[in-house]
């Protein structure tokens, strides 16, 4: 991944213009051959996390049971229909984040966040691990009121046993989900595609920093 370094966010002022159509990505994912754009089966939810370089937060979820598809994409930011090269310069104000399609019958959204909280670092600002930038933060973005306050106590619970084990401050943005733009097709399930290729998280690289669970 190209080193993203600005921890500063940018304005409607200062963010790069875009454009007004999208870049090409995969129609279906690589390792289910499901459509990433849908149609998505009726009563399946939707949620949005960013964890530090996507690569490797896409196939944490890919793999959990009950998880219909997973997309890599930019959520957050300001800049229409972004590039990743865009993204890089920090000029866009978008977080790196992978989309979850999934069905709440076989995992609950809570089950979800605990993955989330314990698979990354999220007391790092605007970095995860050798990754810096605002394209690194952690972020949760919610589409519904249930997602805003299941993030909101399960982000407390977890603060409590970090400031318990003498960790520092969770410094995840939590935020309504705005437009998510599907990542270049090369990012889409980058690690099936690259078995060898970068992975931030999921055991070769930082995770929760005392390893603590906390029930879903």
């Amino acid at each position: 991944m190209l080193s993203q370094k600005s921890h500063d966010m940018p304005t409607a002022d200062t963010a790069l213009p875009g454009r007004d159509q999208p870049v090409r990505t995969d129609e279906v994912h690589y390792v289910t051959g499901r459509p990433l754009k849908g149609p998505h089966p009726e009563g399946f939810e939707t949620a949005v996390f960013g964890m530090g370089c996507f690569w490797g937060v896409e196939r944490v979820f890919w793999q959990l049971p009950g998880v219909w598809v997973t997309a890599a994409g930019y959520a957050g930011g300001l800049t229409p229909n972004p590039t990743y090269e865009e993204t890089c310069t920090g000029r866009t104000g978008h977080a790196e984040v992978v989309q979850v399609v999934f069905n709440p019958h076989e995992i609950r959204y809570a089950e979800l966040l605990k993955v989330f909280w314990e698979n990354h670092d999220p007391t790092q600002g605007m970095r995860q691990g050798n990754d810096v930038g605002t394209t690194y933060r952690s972020a949760i973005y919610y589409l519904n009121d249930a997602q805003k306050a299941e993030a909101e106590a399960s982000r407390d619970a977890y603060q409590q046993a970090l400031t318990k084990a003498g960790q520092g401050g969770i410094t995840t943005e939590i935020a309504p989900a705005g437009p998510f733009y599907f990542a270049e097709d090369y990012h889409q399930a980058y690690l099936a595609k690259n078995p060898g290729g970068y992975c931030g998280i999921g055991g070769t690289g930082v995770t929760c920093p005392i390893g603590v669970g906390v029930e879903a």
